[in-house]
Protein backbone atom coordinates (compact mmCIF):
# COMPACT_ATOMS: atom_id res chain seq x y z
CA UNK A 1 0.00 0.00 0.00
CA UNK A 2 1.73 3.09 -1.41
CA UNK A 3 1.05 6.66 -2.26
CA UNK A 4 -2.51 8.22 -1.81
CA UNK A 5 -4.01 5.34 -1.07
CA UNK A 6 -1.90 4.70 1.89
CA UNK A 7 -2.32 8.09 3.20
CA UNK A 8 -6.47 7.83 2.66
CA UNK A 9 -6.03 4.58 4.49
CA UNK A 10 -4.31 6.07 7.75
CA UNK A 11 -6.28 9.13 8.24
CA UNK A 12 -9.53 6.50 8.19
CA UNK A 13 -8.11 4.26 10.57
CA UNK A 14 -8.20 7.60 13.48
CA UNK A 15 -4.14 7.25 13.77
CA UNK A 16 -1.73 9.88 13.54
CA UNK A 17 2.43 8.96 13.24
CA UNK A 18 4.33 10.08 16.70
CA UNK A 19 6.26 12.54 15.26
CA UNK A 20 10.16 12.29 14.50
CA UNK A 21 11.08 14.37 16.61
CA UNK A 22 9.32 11.56 19.42
CA UNK A 23 12.60 9.22 18.55
CA UNK A 24 15.50 12.29 18.11
CA UNK A 25 16.38 12.02 21.60
CA UNK A 26 18.64 9.51 23.40
CA UNK A 27 17.89 5.91 23.15
CA UNK A 28 16.76 5.71 27.16
CA UNK A 29 14.86 8.41 27.17
CA UNK A 30 13.06 7.46 24.45
CA UNK A 31 12.79 3.52 25.44
CA UNK A 32 10.60 4.19 27.87
CA UNK A 33 8.06 6.45 26.43
CA UNK A 34 7.44 3.66 23.64
CA UNK A 35 5.36 1.27 26.74
CA UNK A 36 1.71 1.73 25.92
CA UNK A 37 2.39 3.33 22.30
CA UNK A 38 0.67 1.54 19.49
CA UNK A 39 2.39 -0.24 16.88
CA UNK A 40 0.06 -0.64 13.50
CA UNK A 41 0.38 -1.83 10.07
CA UNK A 42 -2.22 -1.39 7.57
CA UNK A 43 -3.06 -4.24 5.69
CA UNK A 44 -5.33 -4.64 2.58
CA UNK A 45 -8.13 -5.68 4.40
CA UNK A 46 -7.90 -3.47 7.37
CA UNK A 47 -4.91 -2.90 10.23
CA UNK A 48 -2.57 -4.92 12.35
CA UNK A 49 -2.56 -3.24 16.11
CA UNK A 50 -0.72 -4.08 19.05
CA UNK A 51 0.24 -2.36 22.67
CA UNK A 52 3.67 -1.94 23.11
CA UNK A 53 4.55 -3.84 26.70
CA UNK A 54 8.48 -4.65 26.79
CA UNK A 55 10.92 -3.17 24.82
CA UNK A 56 14.90 -3.37 24.98
CA UNK A 57 17.58 -0.77 24.99
CA UNK A 58 20.69 -1.01 22.56
CA UNK A 59 23.28 1.94 22.13
CA UNK A 60 26.40 1.85 20.58
CA UNK A 61 29.17 1.55 23.55
CA UNK A 62 26.51 -1.37 24.03
CA UNK A 63 28.95 -4.67 23.47
CA UNK A 64 25.50 -6.61 23.27
CA UNK A 65 24.52 -4.14 20.25
CA UNK A 66 25.01 -4.60 16.68
CA UNK A 67 26.47 -1.55 15.99
CA UNK A 68 29.24 -2.00 19.05
CA UNK A 69 31.87 -2.93 16.17
CA UNK A 70 31.21 0.05 13.75
CA UNK A 71 28.87 0.28 10.50
CA UNK A 72 28.27 -2.36 8.36
CA UNK A 73 25.45 -3.83 5.27
CA UNK A 74 23.34 -5.62 8.06
CA UNK A 75 23.37 -2.41 10.90
CA UNK A 76 23.26 0.28 8.19
CA UNK A 77 19.54 1.18 9.04
CA UNK A 78 20.79 1.74 12.67
CA UNK A 79 22.65 5.05 11.50
CA UNK A 80 20.02 6.38 10.37
CA UNK A 81 17.92 9.05 11.92
CA UNK A 82 15.66 7.82 14.40
CA UNK A 83 11.71 6.87 13.40
CA UNK A 84 12.86 4.06 11.06
CA UNK A 85 12.59 0.17 11.56
CA UNK A 86 15.35 -1.88 11.52
CA UNK A 87 14.47 -5.44 11.12
CA UNK A 88 17.28 -7.89 11.26
CA UNK A 89 17.46 -12.17 10.83
CA UNK A 90 18.52 -14.02 13.80
CA UNK A 91 19.30 -17.54 14.26
CA UNK A 92 18.75 -18.54 10.52
CA UNK A 93 14.91 -18.57 11.02
CA UNK A 94 13.44 -15.52 12.98
CA UNK A 95 13.17 -11.83 12.37
CA UNK A 96 13.15 -9.03 15.30
CA UNK A 97 12.30 -5.19 14.79
CA UNK A 98 13.71 -2.71 16.30
CA UNK A 99 12.65 1.78 16.39
CA UNK A 100 15.84 3.39 15.37
CA UNK A 101 16.82 6.72 17.85
CA UNK A 102 18.76 9.17 17.84
CA UNK A 103 19.86 11.55 14.86
CA UNK A 104 21.30 10.33 11.63
CA UNK A 105 24.58 8.89 12.73
CA UNK A 106 24.87 7.64 16.04
CA UNK A 107 23.12 3.70 15.70
CA UNK A 108 21.24 2.99 18.35
CA UNK A 109 17.97 1.85 18.52
CA UNK A 110 15.00 -0.05 20.84
CA UNK A 111 14.36 -3.76 20.19
CA UNK A 112 10.49 -3.94 20.21
CA UNK A 113 10.31 -7.39 22.69
CA UNK A 114 6.62 -7.95 23.16
CA UNK A 115 2.80 -6.54 22.03
CA UNK A 116 -0.63 -6.93 23.06
CA UNK A 117 -2.58 -7.74 20.66
CA UNK A 118 -5.19 -4.82 19.90
CA UNK A 119 -7.01 -5.47 16.27
CA UNK A 120 -6.50 -7.85 13.77
CA UNK A 121 -6.02 -11.03 15.72
CA UNK A 122 -7.79 -13.58 13.21
CA UNK A 123 -5.08 -12.19 11.26
CA UNK A 124 -1.83 -12.35 13.64
CA UNK A 125 -3.61 -16.31 14.57
CA UNK A 126 -3.15 -17.03 10.65
CA UNK A 127 -0.37 -15.72 10.15
CA UNK A 128 1.95 -17.73 13.54
CA UNK A 129 -0.75 -20.79 13.96
CA UNK A 130 -2.26 -21.41 10.64
CA UNK A 131 -4.04 -24.74 11.33
CA UNK A 132 -5.28 -23.88 14.60
CA UNK A 133 -8.89 -22.76 16.15
CA UNK A 134 -8.42 -19.36 18.24
CA UNK A 135 -8.28 -20.08 22.24
CA UNK A 136 -6.84 -18.27 25.23
CA UNK A 137 -3.50 -20.40 25.26
CA UNK A 138 -2.80 -18.98 21.21
CA UNK A 139 -3.93 -15.52 22.33
CA UNK A 140 -1.41 -15.55 25.48
CA UNK A 141 1.04 -16.93 23.23
CA UNK A 142 0.74 -14.73 19.96
CA UNK A 143 2.84 -11.47 20.58
CA UNK A 144 4.80 -12.19 23.57
CA UNK A 145 8.38 -12.08 22.47
CA UNK A 146 10.42 -10.25 19.53
CA UNK A 147 9.83 -13.17 16.83
CA UNK A 148 6.45 -14.02 17.69
CA UNK A 149 5.87 -10.13 17.03
CA UNK A 150 7.53 -9.68 13.84
CA UNK A 151 5.85 -13.30 12.94
CA UNK A 152 1.82 -12.15 14.05
CA UNK A 153 2.63 -8.87 11.97
CA UNK A 154 3.88 -10.21 9.23
CA UNK A 155 7.40 -8.16 9.69
CA UNK A 156 10.55 -9.62 7.23
CA UNK A 157 13.80 -8.08 6.19
CA UNK A 158 11.62 -6.38 3.22
CA UNK A 159 10.49 -3.71 6.24
CA UNK A 160 13.90 -3.13 7.00
CA UNK A 161 14.21 0.37 6.45
CA UNK A 162 10.58 1.54 6.99
CA UNK A 163 10.00 5.13 7.72
CA UNK A 164 7.50 4.81 10.68
CA UNK A 165 6.74 8.80 10.33
CA UNK A 166 6.07 8.51 6.44
CA UNK A 167 2.67 7.57 5.00
CA UNK A 168 4.31 5.27 2.93
CA UNK A 169 5.37 2.12 4.58
CA UNK A 170 1.94 1.73 6.06
CA UNK A 171 3.95 0.97 9.62
CA UNK A 172 3.95 3.53 12.17
CA UNK A 173 3.29 4.11 15.90
CA UNK A 174 0.88 5.77 17.23
CA UNK A 175 -0.85 7.25 20.79
CA UNK A 176 -3.08 4.82 22.88
CA UNK A 177 -6.06 6.73 22.56
CA UNK A 178 -7.20 4.72 25.79
CA UNK A 179 -4.84 6.73 27.71
CA UNK A 180 -4.52 3.07 29.95
CA UNK A 181 -2.91 3.87 33.30
CA UNK A 182 0.05 1.22 34.18
CA UNK A 183 3.50 1.15 35.88
CA UNK A 184 6.80 0.87 33.86
CA UNK A 185 9.58 -1.95 35.29
CA UNK A 186 12.92 -2.32 34.47
CA UNK A 187 15.41 -5.18 34.47
CA UNK A 188 18.72 -7.08 32.62
CA UNK A 189 17.87 -7.80 29.07
CA UNK A 190 17.24 -11.32 27.78
CA UNK A 191 19.03 -14.07 25.49
CA UNK A 192 22.47 -11.58 25.55
CA UNK A 193 25.65 -12.52 26.76
CA UNK A 194 27.52 -8.87 27.30
CA UNK A 195 26.03 -5.49 28.34
CA UNK A 196 23.78 -8.04 31.01
CA UNK A 197 23.92 -5.88 33.99
CA UNK A 198 22.61 -2.84 32.37
CA UNK A 199 18.78 -2.60 33.12
CA UNK A 200 18.07 -1.38 29.81
CA UNK A 201 14.84 -3.74 29.64
CA UNK A 202 11.63 -1.61 29.99
CA UNK A 203 8.14 -3.55 30.77
CA UNK A 204 4.52 -2.73 31.98
CA UNK A 205 4.49 -4.60 35.07
CA UNK A 206 2.05 -7.26 35.70
CA UNK A 207 1.08 -7.33 31.72
CA UNK A 208 0.24 -10.96 30.80
CA UNK A 209 2.04 -10.51 26.98
CA UNK A 210 5.27 -10.17 28.57
CA UNK A 211 8.24 -12.39 26.87
CA UNK A 212 8.49 -15.46 28.25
Amino acid sequence: MKGNSQTSSKMCSGFEPLPRSFYLRPTLEVSPKLLGKLFVRLISNGMLVGRIVEVEAYCMDDPASHTFRGRTKRNDVMFWQGGHLYVYFTYGMHYCANVVTEREGIGEAVLIRAVEPIAGIETMIKNRFPSRAISLQILRQLTNGPAKFCEAFGLTKQHNGDDLVSSDSGIFITEDPSRQRFSIAKSERIGIRNGKERLWRFFIKDSEWLSR
